[in-house]
């Protein structure tokens, strides 16, 4: 990809609506552009507290930072902190009994991370409802001038019962080193309970789930696509999916779009986060910018379907003979 050595501006757009039904698709939260990186992170314990990590290079500045909950059997939003500060979240459209929040905590991840040494920057989460919270995920957007120029999206809320499409548009067609990267954030996952990735018509994984970071009990079944974790290989088995997917390789030289569909056969994971990262400029269902910075008003109110398919109401014991509640 060709580096651009002059930084950019970098355009921040909140795609968030402020309405949106139950059982609705993931919907674009905000979106990137520039000399722009991106960390993310998940945990989930029964215990009160437990560590999340953010991955950001020395000289980085952090531009926005978000914590994530996902919850389950209609608990809603449910208190918990950061380094010990409360935090103020924003509830997600909810739906089959699941629910997920998200807190803007830019300003206490700044405070650590910008002027820092680099490299893993330790964060202490506390949990308010250790049984219904089955975890968080932390997510850290960045600028570095020395970063190639790369678009951002992070996309939340609840999938669609019908299943989802996002597309991806891109500014400029593909060439030699065009890189492009998916990671996932799924709550109430175990015992085989799984979803669906295609990219551009190939399935590249059948067994996206599990309960990676967290631990197999009710109140920590979370698994997020990590900084820290390899890339998934194609069709991978369920232990070995990590929920990070380099979808580079299925985007054909020269191709301007990438369209990622989803599905979840088992009708029981909660897919609350979807975060891409690709090379220079791209709109996410939205046509491609003309320019090094897209236009906010064209992407303000762009919504986006990522994730699985809605999910039955069941108690949590009878999803999963094995873990059960306490």
């Amino acid at each position: 990809m060709k580096h651009h050595s002059k930084r950019l501006a970098i355009a921040l757009v909140a795609g968030l609506l402020a309405t949106t039904p139950a059982n609705a698709a993931l919907t674009l939260f905000q979106q990137f552009n520039g000399n722009v990186g991106l960390s993310t992170d998940g945990g989930g314990s029964v215990a009160n507290s437990y560590g999340i990590r953010a991955f950001v290079p020395f000289g980085a500045t952090v531009v926005a930072a978000y914590l994530y909950q996902t919850n389950v059997q209609s608990a809603g939003v449910q208190s918990f902190s950061l380094n010990g500060n409360a935090l103020a979240p924003t509830a997600l459209p909810t739906g089959s009994g699941f629910s997920s929040a998200r807190a803007d905590v830019t300003s206490f991840v700044a405070a650590i991370i910008n002027g820092g040494a680099g490299g893993i920057y330790n964060f202490t989460v506390g949990e308010g409802n250790t049984n219904s919270t089955d975890g968080t995920a932390l997510a850290v957007v960045y600028s570095l001038a020395s970063l190639p120029v790369q678009t951002v999206a992070l996309l939340d809320g609840f999938a669609a019962t019908t299943g989802d499409m996002t597309t991806l548009n891109l500014a400029a067609p593909t060439a030699a080193g065009f890189t492009a990267e998916l990671r996932l954030g799924i709550g109430y996952s175990a015992g085989g309970q799984s979803s669906t990735v295609n990219v551009n018509g190939t399935t590249i994984t059948n067994n996206a789930g599990n309960f990676d970071d967290g631990i197999g009990a009710n109140g920590a079944l979370i698994t997020v696509g990590g900084n820290d974790d390899p890339f998934s290989t194609l069709l991978p088995t369920y232990a070995n999916d990590h929920e990070r997917y380099n979808i580079a390789p299925y985007v054909a030289l020269g191709s301007s779009q990438i369209i990622v569909r989803t599905n979840n056969p088992t009708n029981d994971d909660n897919i609350f986060l979807a975060a891409f990262v690709v090379s220079g400029n791209a709109g996410v269902n939205a046509p491609p910018p003309e320019s090094g910075v897209p236009e906010p008003a064209s992407w303000a109110m762009m919504m986006v379907g990522f994730g699985g398919v809605g999910y039955s109401l069941r108690r949590r014991q009878n999803v999963n003979p094995r873990v059960r509640l306490a």
